[in-house]
């Protein structure tokens, strides 16, 4: 977390939460969702017009993914200096994307171990590493047939709708927080 967010915290504690305004995609692809996009659907809903603007600045983007993380109940957010901004995700908390070793590298830069390689009903692949569960970019699926091939890889069928209470992640901190 930057230095200068962990001061805001410090000095204004609190600041309350913000829902529904940031999203996550299957891609790794950020999207800012205002009140007219909110009203279009949930991000997930996978209505046109639902996600909202995929992010372009590059050091915004840079910004959010160094102080991206998860809170005690398995919602992750994005701390912008003292307000804690939850992220709607599509799938995964993290999208991962493979080198030619097969590390796995998350949307926000940071390497990891495989522990488990899993497949969902739809055949998206899935990585549980260290830093949590996440999906594989769709341009990487061929690498991961590769890793199989090649023995480093065990594939576990998985059913996604499982996956969050199985890996304690939250899809939608907005509707959860709805509900309470």
């Amino acid at each position: 977390m930057d230095d200068l967010v962990r001061q805001a915290m410090a000095k204004w504690p609190h600041v309350p939460d913000c829902l529904g305004w940031l999203g996550l995609d299957s891609r790794g692809q950020w999207h800012m969702r205002d009140d007219r996009v909110q009203a279009m659907g949930t991000f997930q809903s996978g209505l046109s017009g639902a996600k909202g603007s995929a992010l372009r600045h590059e050091k915004l983007i840079a910004f959010i993914d160094r102080n991206y993380e998860s809170d005690e109940r398995g919602r992750w957010y994005f701390q912008n200096g003292p307000q804690r901004v939850y992220v709607e995700l599509e799938s995964a908390p993290i999208i991962w994307r493979l080198d030619d070793a097969f590390t796995p590298t998350a949307h926000t830069g940071q390497s990891s171990t495989v522990l488990a390689c899993l497949v969902d009903e739809l055949g998206r692949v899935y990585l549980h590493t260290p830093l949590g569960l996440g999906l594989v970019h769709t341009l990487d699926v061929g690498m991961v047939a590769d890793a199989i091939d090649q023995g480093i890889w065990t594939v576990q069928d998985c059913m996604s709708k499982d996956l969050p209470s199985q890996f304690g992640f939250v899809i939608s901190p907005q509707a959860q927080d709805e509900q309470a």
